[in-house]
């Protein structure tokens, strides 16, 4: 939007994707509050099983924002099957066909066809002008004259507005049925972009809160942060981000990851040491998170000396030395803040293993017992029990395994990067074949048992975490993968029985069958997942978190993640080689909701930072929020100001009034929209509004700053 302004002076109000493999619940919102009022797109055509119902529809999203939304009906010129394309060609089959395939036609009449020579967004051509001059003049064809996008949209505007009780709503996400191995295809590059993603907004909120507490220079960051985030946005690029490109273009992404993840490291450390001054043996640990937390940081051991670490008022926390890092289980961290431990010489053990039979964890060679389970494993390393002891049940399915590894021959009809087919499960392998397991850590923070496997050429090195502190079961996983054509996922059949599973998306969660009762619901046998998926019965439930994977399927009572796929083409040697991964299952009482699985992931995906020193001012908290469903999305410089805006949302589709506060004194406040263009007056009393389900708000924001 911006580059159209500064380029052009013009402001686009329809956002035309073609070519994207489905789209989120979350986007109707996010163009509204962008200035964007119509979509256009037509992959949604490809669908293998199912065709939408309408083409010219208002798109419902999350939060209740609708969109007019229209799909292209333009066919290919050799259709096998009929699916619409964005690389239209002037003939017979391509004017009529645009029209006999259009299934609004009592609501409007007016249809475009986009057309152009090649893939690559090639122009048009001398031949398809003319064609399109003689086809103006043949009878009983659709009437055809060229025109502008933007006119085209508007005449839509007004018919649709119109013919109001007569245009369909679609409430719900658009899910492509096909290009499903798009979720997973190259790993580095899903765990580079969710990685960065988080790392970009760690660094935008810690130089805020840099310029705010020690005047550092917001204005030599932000432009850092712009150039890396331009990196990260254009490896969000078709086919980048699918894992659909040549080799070529991996080994450029790769540099390029590398590049925007020294700019995010060198703006939060800088930002970082401009609030915390030298002091031996302190360490000023930051919370990002919208919400006061309590979770494990991992230091580590560098000064080689003993100790412990406490907190203020030296108050002992419970810490442990795991290989070369100390994990030392915070005090209650401010949301947005920071605060300090020490590391004390002397005496190493700590209240909690002061004596051997105090330690909160057992292990045996086939078993870990921890304060909330009962793990228990076979000869192959697959897990054969765990027992809830909290709530006197087990939470997999009677005479099932858990964490099993599935291998599937994954050789789809076409597209192979793309593409996972149906029928993939025909053929499947477990890897069975444990070549080892032994205890690697155990103390008062957590117990570490590390398993290794091989398949063929490969070795899955994994290392299962259990938590004196919270529910997580971590499953820390390190590959050699040297597999083609071969699909990599793990399962766990729990001992649920729910109809739909919850699935993280951008901006909240969205829930899905996990049967397969029509061909809509079969289709979606492979779906998108974010941070975390949950299947819940009334009272107790299971979560499956993971740090950067996107691939998920849940079907009946089995909860499978994606991890890797191995595609042949257009990448011979896509998924080759060392894979790194952490995904974590959440046993829990109550729903997801109850349980704070959003909090979990979130401690999944981004650990507390920390630097060595002092803060050069007490303790503070940019902002606390009065509500627990509250997730801050940015903390950034106003683009073109000197503002800050606070960008949030909604994960629990409640709607409340909400009260922001701050350690720092705040001048003023007012809403804007996602372009930071605002929509309500400037105001200079307390920080309060209303927030709807699943509503993301943007804030600009000042405070004192002398």
């Amino acid at each position: 939007t911006r580059f159209f302004e500064q380029e052009f002076a013009t402001h686009c109000t329809y956002l035309w994707l073609p070519d994207v493999f489905g789209y989120s619940w979350a986007l109707p919102q996010i163009l509204k509050k962008s200035g964007i009022n119509a979509f256009i797109t037509s992959k949604i055509s490809w669908n293998q099983y199912n065709r939408m119902p309408h083409d010219t529809f208002m798109w419902r999203g999350m939060d209740g924002s609708e969109v007019l939304t229209h799909f292209i009906t333009t066919p290919e010129v050799v259709p096998h099957g009929w699916f619409s394309t964005y690389n239209g060609q002037i003939a017979a089959s391509t004017v009529s066909g645009t029209w006999d395939a259009y299934r609004d036609k009592t609501i409007n009449r007016e249809l475009f066809l986009p057309y152009g020579f090649g893939d690559g967004g090639g122009g048009v051509t001398r031949d398809m002008l003319e064609m399109r001059r003689r086809f103006a003049r043949v009878p009983g064809m659709p009437n055809v004259t060229t025109g502008r996008m933007d006119d085209f949209v508007r005449n839509l505007h007004d018919t649709v507005q119109n013919a109001q009780g007569y245009v369909h709503t679609w409430d719900g996400e658009l899910y492509l049925e096909y290009h499903r191995g798009t979720y997973t295809s190259q790993a580095f590059n899903k765990r580079m972009n969710r990685k960065l993603e988080i790392a970009y907004r760690e660094a935008e909120w810690m130089s805020s809160f840099a310029f705010l507490m020690a005047g550092s220079s917001w204005e030599q960051m932000h432009h850092q942060l712009k150039d890396g985030w331009t990196i990260l946005l254009r490896n969000q690029f078709h086919d980048i981000i699918p894992g659909s490109s040549i080799h070529e273009v991996y080994e450029d992404s790769h540099m390029e990851y590398e590049r925007a993840g020294e700019i995010a490291q060198d703006v939060w450390h800088r930002s970082a040491h401009a609030v915390v001054s030298s002091a031996p043996n302190l360490f000023t640990l930051f919370n990002s998170a919208g919400w006061e937390r309590a979770t494990i940081v991992k230091i580590p051991n560098t000064t080689r000396i003993e100790g412990r670490f406490v907190g203020s008022g030296a108050v002992p926390l419970t810490s442990q030395l795991v290989r070369d890092e100390w994990w030392v289980v915070t005090p209650v961290l401010p949301s947005l803040g920071l605060d300090v431990i020490e590391l004390v010489a002397g005496n190493t053990r700590t209240r909690t293993d002061q004596a051997e039979d105090s330690c909160p964890f057992s292990v045996q060679p086939d078993g870990v017992i921890s304060p909330y389970y009962e793990i228990r494993w076979n000869e192959r390393g697959q897990l054969v029990r765990i027992f809830d002891a909290q709530a006197n049940r087990d939470v997999l399915a009677a005479n099932s395994c858990g964490n099993v590894f599935q291998v599937f021959e994954d050789k789809p009809l076409n597209f192979d990067a793309w593409d996972i087919d149906m029928f993939y499960q025909e053929k499947m392998k477990e890897i069975t074949h444990l070549v080892s397991v032994r205890p690697i850590s155990v103390g008062g923070a957590c117990a570490v048992v590390q398993f290794e496997w091989e398949f063929r050429n490969s070795t899955i090195t994994q290392d299962l975490i259990v938590y004196a502190h919270s529910r997580r079961i971590d499953f820390v996983t390190r590959v050699d993968w040297k597999e083609s054509q071969q699909l990599l996922k793990v399962a766990f059949p729990v001992d649920i029985r729910a109809t739909e599973a919850t699935y993280d998306i951008q901006f909240g969660n969205v829930k899905r069958p996990t049967h397969w009762n029509t061909s809509w619901d079969q289709a979606r046998f492979e779906v998108v997942g974010h941070q975390w998926a949950d299947l819940s019965e009334a009272g107790y439930g299971v979560a499956l978190a993971n740090d950067c994977k996107y691939g998920y399927d849940i079907k009946d009572n089995v909860m499978r993640l994606s991890l890797i796929k191995s595609a042949n083409s257009p990448d011979p040697e896509a998924d080759k080689g060392e894979h790194v991964f952490t995904y974590a299952l959440i046993p829990h009482p109550g729903d997801w909701l109850q349980a704070a699985i959003v909090y979990e992931a979130w401690d999944l995906n981004s650990p507390l930072e920390f630097v060595e020193g002092r803060p050069i001012q007490r303790p503070q908290s940019l902002f606390a929020f009065s509500a627990n469903t509250i997730h801050v999305d940015a903390v950034k410089k106003q683009e073109d100001g000197n503002g800050l805006i606070l960008r949030l949302h909604d994960f629990s589709g409640g709607r409340y009034p909400v009260r922001v506060t701050s350690s720092l004194p705040i001048v003023s406040w007012l809403e804007c929209d996602l372009m930071e263009r605002p929509i309500a007056d400037e105001n200079m009393s307390d920080f309060q509004f209303e927030i709807k389900p699943f509503e993301i708000k943007t804030f600009l924001v000042r405070f004192k700053t002398d």
